[in-house]
Parts: structure tokens; C-alpha cells; sequence
């Protein structure tokens, strides 16, 4: 019998059975398509050694008048501006104490500092900053009390404890001598309040179950007890960022990083600006501030309390000013269709806005209404706020069932491996999915927590000029894609990352690199076969003379079966034939990364699979 070759479809389809889909992809990890032959994933390492604190879901870059290259990052401890590889911690104030506010005591033997502050408003794992303090009189010096501290346990509304620490972050106990308070002219700096990293259900409506309690009234809603979200923009070379349910803040470039952002209701010619927002953007060619979910205007000020369905927006050219007036452009609309809104992002002549059950269009229509909005789809909400992002051939989207493709009209994306993501994904942590583009593959893709974890740990990626999709593991909880910086960036595990960079894990080999075929048969399945060899078609990129794969042969006999590793055999550039020996009714080829740290594996190679062939004939029908 003459030999076969294998050209199997592109992409992976995971809709029906590994049987019902021969002569596909089954699965992968690791592995994208390119002009639909599956080669390893680019690779990542490190931007900087320094790390950040908390976990980043938000990243925006921009660049300053004088061609500074500036990275924003919001965690749920802290904003950051990287520049150089440096984080500068510009995290807004939140209040000041007067001197003499503040007061300290310690126990000898002990490193836990207790603090006095009457009506502190601080959180556990808050951060505050000690000016002016004085000795304790022992080990408690004034240069450990006058630094910055995370805040360890909340006593009571008055007082809290720190861990003391010397300035290298060494823990310090107490002695007997420290007797002192710390003096009559220490000042507390309170950051503001911290996040969660976590989403925690049972905020908002519906606090507690049927014929229980208050069911079908609101709890409490804060930006301290939801996931901390951050969102971002740039009015001019300055920046507006806003905590989701938070305050509002400018950071100005002029200003230098060394200094914080402020909020933006308290600079000095702010008029009616929110105090509140669950996300901030700029209109890019008319220059409006846009704020979703405001805080809406009663009398003369702001309320407080987030309205959020309500789009208010600034005066053209001007940030600060929000009064709407017949001599000015700012103004709000009340969105009607859903409960809340949930995320914004701008695309082509127009601002897209979800809510949580559909999808909005404004447009700058100019004076006296400003901007008009129309209500594009219902049905299509989206699954969390970072959940959009824009490519070249529209804005696409995931839904709690769905992903979509809006590029003037709302469209379904057909997906074949639409069971696989939902029936694995943790809705509960849905505010955590986190979209992104790669353009220079063509692909968008969503970072989303798998059903067995409460945080991302997984991808799926759509190539939209295929139209196929594949997917894998990989721990990212932000992205950016390239624009101003040649490669794309993302954070994970406390670091910043170039992506997209070789082929290697920051300088190791990166493991768990496959993909596996759906079964084959001959026929209809009736005969066992027998495979005698595999002709492989590789492509090594980077070093043709040391790259290495390995061919896993997998065999069963009935659908109901298991897959059982037959063979597994390492190929290299010059491996011109495998023999192998296998007699059973469906087979299986995976295909995978010979790579670990004994053998150091593909360390600065990729690969790309061709058409493999195969030695196959009938053997009976036993």
C-alpha cells in the first residue's frame, strides 16, 4: 500500500468526539496556527529583574512630548508607572493626618507595632507613609517608624497593627526600652484603599437566598470589597486613571515620577467632575473625558454614589470641567438597556459600550447635544470589564455564552471549541477575562481562570484572517500588544514580560509544547490496521542541526477505549523515517517539544510542522 499523507485540517475542534472530528486537530498547548500549519508559540522574558506589587489586570502605554516611553500598570495594591524598568509607585493619597493624629505602641519581644488613629478609614493590606515620628526609645528607631508600612491586621476603626522593619525590609522586635509613643509630630499618609484580587459573590442585589433575610435588596458596594479593576487613559501627555467603583485621578507628566496622582475632583478648577466611576476613557479626535458609571450631579455637587448606567462626560479640551452648560459641551446620558454597565472601549469613529446584557454605540455629534448614543444589540453583554478589544477587522468580545465580532453590525464568531472554553471556565471570576491582540499573527485571544482555578490560567485564541481557533495554558493576566515597543508585554507572577520573543521561557526551554490529532482509521473503522512507519515533515526555526520533537504514537480499538501511548520516538532535522510497530483500529498523533532541563531541550528553537506521512496498511477484522 502506498504511503499516506496526513494533511490535517487547521485549528482544533473540540465540538464532538475525538472519532467524529478524523482528520482535524484534537489538542494543544502552546502551539498556534500559521497559514494553517501548526508551529510552537512564540516565546517571553523578562523586561526587568525588579518586580511589583499585588496582581496587574491593566496595562496602557504612551509617549510624552519629548518622546518618554511610559508604561501604566494598576494592581490591586498599587498604580505604577514603569519607565526605564523601574516602577514608580504614584498610588493617590487617599488622606493625610494632621501631626499629633497618629501615635504608636510596641511590646518588648514583639515586632507588631500598634497604631492609634481616631477614624483611620484604612483596610487590612492598606498602605500608609510615617513622616516626623521620634524613637520608641529602643530598637523602634525613628528611621524604622518614618517609612512606608502595609498594613497587617484592623483592630477597630481607631487602630491597627504594622510589622516593624528596618529600610532593607529586615524585621524588628521591640525591646524594653521602647517605652515611646512616638512623639507629638508624626503625620500618616493613607494611599488609598486597596482591592481584592479575588472576586468575592453576594455585592449587590440579592445579598441573601429566597424567603431569607433581605433578599432582593443591595449590600454594601465599594471599590474595597470587589475585584480591584483599574482603567486608563491619556488626556494630552497626562493621565486619568480610575479604580472601578473608585475615585478619579490625574497624574501630570510635568510633574515628573517622583510625584502621585491626584484626584480629580479636587484640583484646583474642577467643576461638577464625578467623584466616582466604574471606567474612564478620552474620546480620541473631539477631546472629551468620558466617565461610565458616574456619580450623578445633584444641585451644586456630586453625590457619591455611582448611577451605573450613566455616561457623563467633560468639556471638549478640558478634563476638569463637567458642567453641563449652553456654552459648553459636557454633559451625560442615561443608558436604559441592562443593569450596569460593565466596560468600554473605543474603536473606529465611535465608543462602544457594554452593559451587562447589551451593547451601546456613541458618537460625537457636536453641539447642543454632544453626543448621540444607539442601542446596537441586546443579548450580547459582556463577561467582564477587560473582556473587548479592538483589531483590525472589528471589536471583538466574550460573553457569558459566547464570543462576538461587532465591524457595523453584531455577529456571532462560530467557534469549534465553544464547549471546551465554557463548560471550563470559572464565570465567578469572570471579571478577571482579559482580552488581547497579537496583529502581527492575526489573532485575538482571552485570558480567563479555568473552572478548577480562581485565577488565569488559560488562553483560547481566534485567527481572525483564518477564521480558526486554538488554545492553551499560560499564566498572563494582562496584555498589550505591540505599538510603541516592538514586541507585546504582559505580567504575570509579580513581572513584566516582552512577548513574543524567541521561542524560550526566559531562558529556558519551554515545556509542555504539543499538538495531538484527532483518531484515524482506515475506512470506516471495520479493519485493524497496521503501521509499519512515519515519514516526518519538520521545519526547525532558528537551528536546523538541534532541534528535536517527539512523535507519540496513540492507539485504541473502540471509540470507549482509552488512548494508549504506543511508541514515542525523538526526530531531528535529519531523522529521515520512524519505525514503528502498531496493529489497532484508531490511531492518534501527537507531536510535542522534547524540552526540559536535563537535556536543556529546543533552548532557542521553534518549530513548524508539514505534511507527515505514514506506512499504513489494512490487517483484519478481528
Amino acid at each position: 500500500m502506498p504511503l499516506q499523507k496526513i494533511t490535517f485540517r487547521p485549528g482544533i475542534n473540540r465540538e464532538g468526539t475525538a472519532y467524529d472530528n478524523e482528520g482535524g486537530w484534537f489538542d494543544c498547548n502552546l502551539v498556534r496556527f500559521r497559514k494553517g500549519r501548526p508551529e510552537k508559540f512564540g516565546g517571553w522574558e523578562k523586561l526587568t529583574s525588579n518586580t511589583y506589587l499585588g496582581t496587574v489586570r491593566a496595562l496602557h502605554p504612551w509617549i510624552s512630548l519629548e518622546g518618554s516611553k511610559y508604561l501604566g500598570l494598576g494592581s490591586h495594591l498599587k498604580y505604577y508607572i514603569e519607565s526605564g524598568g523601574s516602577f514608580n509607585d504614584i498610588t493617590p493619597i487617599r488622606s493625610t493626618t494632621s501631626a499629633g493624629d497618629v501615635t504608636f505602641s510596641a511590646s518588648n519581644g514583639d515586632a507588631t507595632i500598634t497604631v492609634a488613629d481616631t477614624a483611620h478609614g484604612a483596610v487590612q493590606n492598606d498602605f500608609v507613609t510615617f513622616s516626623g515620628a521620634s524613637s520608641l526609645g529602643g530598637n523602634i528607631t525613628a528611621a524604622v517608624l518614618n517609612q512606608e508600612y502595609q498594613i497587617a491586621t484592623i483592630i477597630n476603626a481607631n487602630s491597627y497593627t504594622i510589622e516593624a522593619k528596618d529600610t532593607s525590609g529586615t524585621t524588628v522586635t521591640a525591646n524594653s526600652s521602647d517605652t515611646g509613643n512616638g512623639g507629638s509630630s508624626v503625620v500618616g499618609a493613607y494611599q488609598v484603599n486597596v482591592g481584592l484580587d479575588v472576586y468575592v459573590p453576594g455585592t449587590g442585589w440579592g445579598l441573601n437566598g429566597w424567603g431569607i433575610g433581605a433578599f432582593g435588596q443591595a449590600s454594601a458596594l465599594s471599590d474595597t470589597n470587589q475585584l480591584r479593576l483599574w482603567t486608563h487613559d491619556n488626556f494630552g501627555e497626562n493621565l486619568i486613571i480610575n479604580q472601578r467603583n473608585g475615585g478619579i485621578f490625574r497624574w501630570l507628566e510635568s510633574g515628573g515620577l517622583s510625584t502621585r496622582a491626584v484626584e480629580l475632583s479636587g484640583i484646583s478648577g474642577a467643576n461638577l467632575v464625578p467623584t466616582k466611576a466604574l471606567q474612564v476613557l478620552t474620546s480620541e479626535k473631539d477631546r472629551h473625558l468620558i466617565v461610565l458609571g458616574a456619580d450623578p450631579i445633584s444641585g451644586s455637587s456630586r453625590t457619591g454614589t455611582i448611577d451605573p448606567m450613566l455616561v457623563a462626560f467633560s468639556d471638549q479640551e478640558n478634563e476638569l470641567d463637567f458642567e453641563p452648560l449652553t456654552t459648553n459641551t459636557a454633559g451625560s446620558l442615561r443608558l436604559s438597556s441592562g443593569s450596569s454597565i460593565i466596560g468600554g472601549v473605543k474603536a473606529r469613529q465611535e465608543t462602544l459600550i457594554w452593559t451587562d446584557t447589551a451593547l451601546y454605540s456613541m458618537q460625537f455629534i457636536g453641539p447642543p447635544f454632544t453626543f448621540g448614543i444607539n442601542l446596537i444589540n441586546e443579548g450580547t453583554g459582556l463577561v467582564g470589564p477587560k473582556a473587548a478589544t479592538t483589531a483590525p477587522s472589528g471589536v471583538f468580545w466574550m460573553s457569558y455564552n459566547n464570543f462576538y465580532v461587532y465591524n457595523g453590525s453584531v455577529q456571532t464568531l462560530p467557534c469549534s471549541v465553544h464547549n471546551y472554553v465554557f463548560n471550563d471556565i470559572n464565570l465567578t471570576q469572570s471579571f478577571k477575562v482579559h482580552a488581547f491582540t497579537i496583529k502581527d499573527k492575526s489573532e485575538i485571544g482571552w485570558f480567563y481562570c479555568s473552572s478548577s482555578s480562581s485565577e488565569i490560567d488559560r488562553y483560547v485564541i481566534y485567527n481572525y484572517v483564518e477564521k480558526l481557533w486554538f488554545y492553551g495554558q499560560l499564566v498572563r493576566t494582562a496584555w498589550l500588544d505591540s505599538g510603541i515597543e516592538n514586541y507585546p508585554r504582559a505580567v504575570g507572577n509579580s513581572y513584566l514580560y516582552k512577548q513574543e520573543i524567541g521561542f524560550d521561557d526566559d531562558g529556558s526551554p519551554m515545556t509542555n509544547v504539543f499538538i495531538e490529532s484527532s483518531d484515524m482509521d482506515i475506512g470506516d473503522g471495520d479493519q485493524f490496521s497496521f503501521l509499519k512507519r512515519i515519514i516526518p515533515d519538520y521545519k526547525f526555526i532558528q537551528d536546523d542541526n538541534n532541534g528535536n520533537v517527539n512523535i507519540v504514537l496513540k492507539t485504541r480499538n473502540f471509540p470507549g477505549d482509552s488512548l494508549t501511548t504506543n511508541s514515542t520516538n525523538a526526530i531531528s532535522a535529519t531523522t529521515q523515517q520512524v519505525f514503528v510497530r502498531s496493529r489497532s483500529r484508531q490511531i492518534a498523533l501527537r507531536f510535542e517539544s522534547d524540552d526540559d532541563a536535563t537535556n536543556n531541550g529546543n533552548l532557542s528553537i521553534g518549530w513548524r510542522l508539514g505534511a507527515t506521512r505514514i506506512d499504513i496498511k489494512p490487517d483484519g477484522k478481528r
